[in-house]
């Protein structure tokens, strides 16, 4: 909707500008949607051509739209992430880099606490799938004689469990001196983006994928270009095609049991991509939060770190195998790198707690983990078939991709286009899912995560998606 505030002093020009940022901030207006055009967005807000007119140019000189030819003015497709320079105060509030509350979100949280609600959008492990893992018996003493093992790094006996399994669970030989223990995988991702990149830098993103919801990148100011895949993984000639064009400083990817579409990049493109990032000098972050989360026994998946030791970033999380209150993550790289985010990350929040990482490591010590892990494929893979095998049934005509891994289900609805103000019909009843959009791709795909769910839900959300699809035919 757009609406002027005919009372408020200033030019409505300026007023204009205000609007189109705050739904670009707000997921409102998408990168490489298009705007009204100029006489129709003047009459709907009552004021002249050359108003509308003004804010356009003003905004297209910002590089913040753009003229397409032949197609209108468009939200520039090269603008994922970069918040508006501002320097006028009473703007402040609405501009803070961790203040952009996309309303379909908002929406959803607001329906998650009703009774009867199916929630195939939480990403996360639920309770009764957590470990049931007693409490070590260790006195306050004990918890204060290990703060003696907690470096700069993290806790020593923490960061050698995790070098062991990454040794045993995916063939990666690495160093304790490599390993960065972190409040979870998001704040890796926000020291990668704070101390080793700076405002405008250009980095590239696979497309679609859960980064674009996350508002780290635009707080450091970096300029995001989407970088397509396939049923193989990212496409690196398209990458090729943006580093020359734009001199992509670094790319993030999640290789495995991709998030939201559950691929797993293949072992060629594997290789092809690590190639081609090597030649071209691009450092990679390798995002892998479900790598353990296979539903196939047999050689484990390469991890890209393994292919490029020193150019890789390796990101990984213990929280969608031990519950989402574990907010424990790790990262991978060359020494110099590692003691400089952990030196960044010491003057922020002057280190990480030793209690959680002494809680962390006695799970994963355990033989109980590993039996933990092997009845989580199990239950992970039985309830995606369950809800498959609804869809299938229930809704024939909705597209998916087989997950072979992780929590997600990557879910095509056969139409053209579909307005994002359309999903507001399914949680009217009362049912969960993330749009495509919010991942950065057209508005007909959506995310369901099977985590949480069993037969009887399964059956009513096919019936739910059906229905959405006939109504939206129609």
């Amino acid at each position: 909707m757009w609406q002027l505030n005919k009372q408020q002093s200033g030019p409505f020009y300026s007023q204009l500008i205000t609007l189109i940022e705050a739904k670009i901030a707000s997921g409102e207006l998408l990168p490489g949607e298009k705007l009204p055009p100029e006489r129709k967005l003047a009459k709907e807000l009552d004021v002249n051509r050359s108003t509308v007119a003004r804010a356009f140019d003003e905004l297209k000189a910002r590089g913040i739209l753009v003229a397409v030819q032949g197609s209108g003015t468009h939200v520039n497709e090269e603008k994922w992430g970069v918040a508006a320079v501002q320097t006028n105060w009473r703007h402040y509030v609405q501009k803070g880099a961790f203040n952009h509350e996309i309303p379909y979100i908002r929406k959803m949280a607001e329906v998650s606490t009703e009774a009867d609600v199916i929630d195939l959008a939480t990403g996360e492990l639920p309770l009764e799938l957590a470990p049931s893992l007693s409490m070590p018996e260790m006195s306050w003493q004990t918890f204060l004689q290990e703060e003696n093992e907690n470096e700069l790094l993290g806790y020593m006996p923490l960061r050698k469990t995790i070098r062991d399994e990454l040794k045993e669970e995916q063939e990666l030989v690495v160093k304790t001196e490599q390993i960065l223990v972190t409040s979870g995988a998001q704040q890796a991702l926000f020291l990668i983006t704070q101390c080793l990149l700076a405002p405008f830098d250009a980095i590239a993103i696979e497309a679609p994928s859960y980064f674009y919801s996350l508002s780290l990148f635009q707080s450091a100011g970096l300029r995001i270009f989407a970088l397509p895949m396939d049923e193989e993984g990212v496409k690196t000639e398209e990458l090729k095609q943006l580093y020359h064009k734009h001199r992509i400083k670094m790319v993030f990817v999640n290789p495995t049991f991709q998030n939201p579409t559950g691929r797993v990049m293949s072992e060629a493109r594997r290789l092809e991509f690590v190639k081609t990032c090597s030649v071209l000098h691009i450092p990679i972050v390798e995002d892998d939060p479900f790598g353990p989360l296979t539903y196939k026994s047999g050689q484990p998946i390469t991890p890209l770190k393994k292919l490029d030791e020193e150019n890789v970033l390796y990101i990984g999380s213990l929280s969608k195998v031990l519950g989402s209150t574990t907010r424990i993550g790790f990262l991978v790289g060359p020494v110099a790198v590692v003691r400089r985010l952990a030196a960044a990350r010491q003057e922020m929040d002057f280190g990480l707690s030793i209690f959680p990482q002494v809680l962390a490591n006695q799970v994963l010590s355990r033989k109980a983990y590993k039996t933990h892990i092997q009845n989580l494929h199990v239950i992970l893979m039985e309830r995606a078939k369950t809800l498959t095998d609804a869809l299938t049934t229930y809704a024939p005509e909705i597209l998916f991709e087989k997950p072979v891994g992780g929590f997600h289900l990557w879910v095509e609805l056969p139409l053209e286009t579909i307005q994002k103000s359309d999903f507001d019909a399914l949680l009217r009843e009362k049912l969960l899912v993330m749009p495509g959009y919010l991942f950065g791709v057209k508005e007909n795909k959506l995310r369901l995560s099977f985590a949480q769910i069993n037969q009887d839900t399964a059956v009513a959300a096919a019936k739910i998606l059906q229905a959405f699809y006939e109504g939206l035919r129609k």
